[in-house]
């Protein structure tokens, strides 16, 4: 499988949590989450001064732009670019230039190699943290490039997957 980058989404100003909001949509249903990894909408943390009150408030970093780690191929390049509000990738023509790894870096963005795991799907695991907290389960999925595990719950009377962070699970011996 090819490997994820980074690339830079164009968006009308304004439309950059409506694009993520719809390519997550999108990547649900067509069960891309192996391609399109993780999609962000760059925020920082701004003080501004209005009439004398001191407010804390977050402001988009790059307003017409949005961020997505995913593996570059034409069906992840199609539903990016026919995503509503979507103008285009950052690059020449129609061709997508992945950021590098200095430029990953001055955003904050960390784009180490996944944490090595003992387990595997079809393990056993305890829940040591979260909102499943001590609850048991069998890994019916792994996802590395979001560092989870997917585990069955009984829920209501019928299992139901639950996605957990990796360092929220703990092996059962």
């Amino acid at each position: 499988m090819a490997e994820a980058h980074w690339y830079v989404a164009h968006t009308y100003s304004g439309y950059e949590n409506k694009v993520k909001a719809n390519i997550d949509k999108t990547r649900e249903n067509r069960h891309l989450e192996e391609q399109i990894l993780e999609v962000r909408v760059p925020m920082q943390d701004v003080t501004e001064l209005k009439n004398g009150v001191r407010k804390q408030v977050s402001k988009k970093m790059f307003p017409g732009y949005v961020l997505i780690n995913m593996v570059m191929n034409d069906d992840t390049w199609y539903v990016v670019r026919n995503t509503r509000g979507v103008t285009g990738f950052v690059g020449p023509g129609s061709k997508p230039v992945p950021l590098t790894e200095r430029e990953m870096l001055s955003l904050g963005i960390r784009t180490d190699t996944p944490i090595e795991v003992d387990f595997a799907e079809g393990d056993m695991v305890t829940v040591i943290g979260g909102a499943w907290k001590d609850t048991v389960g069998v890994i019916s999925a792994l996802n590395p490039g979001k560092q989870t595990v997917t585990i069955n719950v009984e829920m209501f009377g019928r299992e139901t997957p639950v996605e957990i962070s990796f360092s929220d699970v703990r092996k059962e011996n």
